[in-house]
Order: C-alpha cells, then structure tokens, then sequence
C-alpha cells in the first residue's frame, strides 16, 4: 500500500533533545524528515513536515507535535526517531515501532536494513504518546543507534539510500532507470577475513582496490591497530563487508565502491547486505567468498558454510 498524503516529523525537538552519541538524533532525525519529504514529493505525494522549534519540556513537545499532526488533513502519521543504548563499535540496526500497522512497519525496517544495518523488525509498542494519540495510522521509525560506530558509518555513507528506501515503502518507487541486472551471482563456500584478528594476512597487507581509508570510511576503525600498517587490518571486523573474485571489466573498481553486495546464508536464508572491500579469497580455497567476523556472526555462518552472493544488489520494488 502507498500513501497520497503524509505527515512527518522529527522526534524531540530544538530545546528538547533526544539521544547523542556518535550522532545527534535531533539533528539526524530532522534531515532524514526533509530528505524523505524530497523523495515522497517526487513521487507525487503531498508531504507535511514539522519539527519542534517551541517546546521547553518533554511533555509539551510530545503535546505540541501530536496536535501538529491531527490538524492536518493525511493518510499517515510519520515520526522519525534515533534509536541508543551504549557506544559500541558493534552495528545495532533499524526497527519500527506500530500500534496497529504492523506490516508497514515490517516493510520500513526490512528496506532501512538493505542499506547495510541489522533488522531489529517491527515491534509493537502501546506506550510511545505519538503512536497512541495520532487520529491515523501511525508509524515511529528508529532508523539506527547514535552510539554505535558501525551504524553511524553505515548511516553516513548510505544516508541517500535510506530515505530513497523509506520513501519508496511509503510513496512507491520513482520513474528512475531500473536497477541493473546482477552482474555477481555465486553460490557456495565462505570464510572470513579482515580486522586486527586476521593472523592470515600481514600487518602490512593492503587490499585489492581501496587505497585510503577515505575511499570507504565506513569500512574501517578509527585508528591504525597497534604493530599494523595496512588497510586489511584495519577493516572494522563488526561492519558487513565482501571480497569475491571480482571481474573488473565486468565489476568495474568505482562501481564496487558505490555499489552493495547481499550475502545470504542458503541454510536459513537469512540476508544482509555487504560493502565490497576486497578481491578473494583465492581459487585453491574453493572458496566463493570471504566476509567480515561480524557477517559471519549475523548470519549465523560458520567457515565453509554456504552462501549466495548478489552484486550488485538494489531493493526489489
């Protein structure tokens, strides 16, 4: 289902914050709101945005924008929220808070988690005010955690994607070209590689066709892991990343860097996506694909379990 007229705001407001972290949810939250909006309006939908400039306390903000909302004349309530627990490097993900719309909160945090985070899903919640005192249908999105390093990276680099796949849940999707067809489709055994645990690489090692850090930041850790020199040890071992055997002629280099990969465990078919990081592993492994600790453990994969590998990969409408 789609939507013709819509709502949106950002959770908290200027003189009420929210969560701060690695991000400022206040912050993150109100360009998420205005860059949906964008999209939603491409798509020919008539989109309202609010954002609490007033309010000095959390009951009058939480007040304010309800009242904001049901004044106006719309399908769907939107609010936009950042989700916290405790800094961490580990990804946390997206989840979607409902009453009543349990599917469409399913859809909302299933097409956030294609953008690279873990999907936390739909969870029904009957004690949020804005979910309860909205007049329409409602729908709280928690679009990652601010104090987690890999979903702040993930929601930095990918933010675009983000509101693009929230929109097109909410308004469908917009007169662009089709996505291409996958140029990688493999199926078989993976491993892992890539952090300061990697004993299988040198400290020195770099990889195939990320130079700097500044190619791919959200691929990496903070700083240079200690007796380390090379980008293979300083991959973030918690963030999703691939290598397969790329064919550059087929793959070229920029596409693997603008471009995500869906790796998916054939056991259970449970998927997430991958930023491509490297070449490999090599032919004498039988191996068709290495991916990060972190992958492995969300997946629920273990060295030479099975997998398919998609690149590249875009949300199917």
């Amino acid at each position: 289902m789609t939507y013709s007229r819509i709502v949106i705001s950002s959770g908290h407001g200027k003189h009420v914050r929210g969560a701060s972290g690695i991000l400022d949810e206040v912050d993150e939250a109100r360009k998420v709101v205005e860059r949906v909006a964008d999209e939603l309006r491409e798509r020919n939908v008539h989109v309202i945005t609010y954002h609490d400039d007033v309010s000095t306390t959390q009951n009058e903000n939480l007040n304010r924008v309800v009242d904001f909302h049901n004044a106006q004349t719309r399908d769907l309530d939107v609010s936009v929220h950042f989700n916290a627990y405790v800094e961490t490097t580990k990804p946390m993900g997206t989840e979607c808070l409902y009453i009543t719309q349990s599917a469409l909160a399913a859809q909302i945090s299933a097409a956030i988690a294609d953008c690279g985070f873990i999907d936390r899903g739909a969870k029904k919640r009957t004690d949020l005010f804005f979910l309860t005192s909205t007049a329409m249908p409602a729908i709280l999105i928690e679009t990652c955690f601010v104090d987690s390093t890999a979903d702040a990276d993930a929601y930095g680099s990918q933010f675009g994607e983000i509101c693009a796949a929230i929109a097109a849940v909410l308004g469908g999707e917009s007169d662009v070209a089709p996505p291409p067809d996958a140029s990688v489709d493999l199926t078989g055994p993976v491993s892992w590689f890539g952090g300061p645990d990697d004993d299988g690489v040198s400290p020195s090692e770099g990889l195939a066709f990320i130079q700097e850090v500044e190619q791919a930041p959200q691929l990496f850790l903070p700083s240079q892991p200690d007796a380390t020199t090379g980008l293979a040890r300083r991959l973030n071992p918690h963030i999703h990343y691939v290598a397969c055997r790329w064919d550059y002629d087929e793959t070229p280099r920029e596409m693997l860097l603008e471009e995500v990969a869906l790796v998916r465990n054939t056991r259970t078919g449970s998927a997430l996506t991958a930023f491509p990081a490297d070449w490999g592993p090599h032919e004498d492994t039988g191996r068709v694909a290495d991916i990060s600790p972190g992958l492995m453990d969300d997946l629920g994969l273990a060295t030479d379990d099975e997998v398919d590998v998609i690149f590249p990969y875009r949300r199917p409408a």
